[in-house]
């Protein structure tokens, strides 16, 4: 019986839709604050208590059009649209990490396969980059389908401009861990970086505790930009073990910070559990960037983030290679047969 009431109460809680979380908790970022040192100063102390208190917060006037946003939109709707026979074509590759992943294709370590489909595009090189060449891990030119002429139009140029607002933030970033302000952009020329189309279809059915549109995890890199349309359904937990939403506002991307800050700010900053429940009964689509520094990058902690006293909690790594080896673990992989 403890066990039926204990069952029925995690079915509760997924059924219940968390309250909103407020803006304290996730303040919103006035990007267009960041044209002066001043103005960076002041942003820069906003964000660190966001990334010490729950690792999220909102950015407007990021310079991204509403239109420009659409587009993207619209492009991935189209493209989920398709047969799955058409889409089944764009396969991902397991190096580059372009192109399609079908639905059940990532599992997080407990849960059942999380109930999305997505499309992964990356900072686009040529085909003869030296780096490309060699089989580095998340390098290579980008994948277009080839259903639709425009797709290309759309989705580049907005690669381009995500890229554009994270150099903002890692600049903010810097600032708030008292490093100099190029201190992580001077590694983003040739970033990991993977923009994702994401569909989440509803969730017909929540009688099973953990099954999740995206199951709870941590982002393992350094920080996501994400577009995310009015459905709704992104939740973050709190350090008290509470689990708010993050609604869609308009005109705002959310940003949250993963793994690889907590190692360069020695545990100061917050990787927070995140998770999507798609309770709408309608489709729900996002766009999240994931941008990380150059592959062969350092990262260790920072000289400032070590209190008299204490020391880095975490041996020295290479961005590229926690990446990597991450990926390759929690990711279904194609050939062992998760569909």
């Amino acid at each position: 019986m403890a066990a039926l009431f204990h069952h029925l109460c995690r079915i509760f809680n997924m059924l219940s839709k968390p309250r909103d979380a407020t803006l304290e908790e996730v303040p919103v970022l006035d990007l267009s604050e960041a044209a002066t040192f001043e103005g960076r100063r002041n942003l820069a102390c906003i964000l660190r208590k966001a990334a010490v208190d729950t690792g999220f917060f909102y950015i407007r006037n990021h310079g991204i059009s509403a239109g420009q946003l659409e587009g993207v939109f619209d492009a991935s709707r189209r493209y989920f649209a398709l047969p799955l026979e058409a889409r089944m074509g764009d396969l991902v590759d397991n190096v580059t990490r372009r192109g399609y992943s079908p639905m059940s294709a990532s599992q997080q370590d407990g849960f059942h396969p999380d109930l999305k489909e997505s499309y992964d595009f990356g900072y686009d090189l040529p085909a003869d980059d030296p780096d490309v060449v060699a089989g580095l891990f998340g390098h290579g030119p980008n994948k277009w389908p080839d259903h639709f002429p425009d797709f290309q139009k759309r989705i580049a140029p907005y690669i381009d401009a995500v890229l554009g607002e994270a150099k903002t933030l890692f600049r903010l970033f810097a600032i708030s861990l008292d490093a100099p302000e190029d201190y992580f952009t001077r590694h983003l020329n040739k970033p990991m970086m993977q923009t994702r189309l994401m569909h989440y279809p509803p969730q017909s059915s929540l009688t099973q505790d953990d099954v999740f549109g995206t199951a709870p995890h941590v982002d393992i890199g350094f920080i996501t930009i994400l577009a995310q349309d009015p459905i709704g359904g992104l939740e973050l937990q709190k350090k008290d073990g509470e689990w708010v939403s993050a609604p869609h506002l308009d005109g705002t991307f959310v940003v949250n910070l993963g793994d690889l800050f907590k190692r360069v700010s020695n545990d100061i900053y917050s990787s927070t559990y995140h998770r999507v429940v798609n309770r709408s009964g309608r489709q729900r689509y996002s766009i999240p960037s994931f941008i990380n520094l150059d592959y062969h990058t350092p990262v260790s902690c920072l000289e400032s983030c070590i209190v008299p006293g204490d020391v880095a909690h975490y041996p020295p790594v290479t961005s590229g290679e926690v990446l990597e080896s991450t990926l390759r673990h929690y990711e279904v992989a194609l050939e062992n047969g998760a569909y």
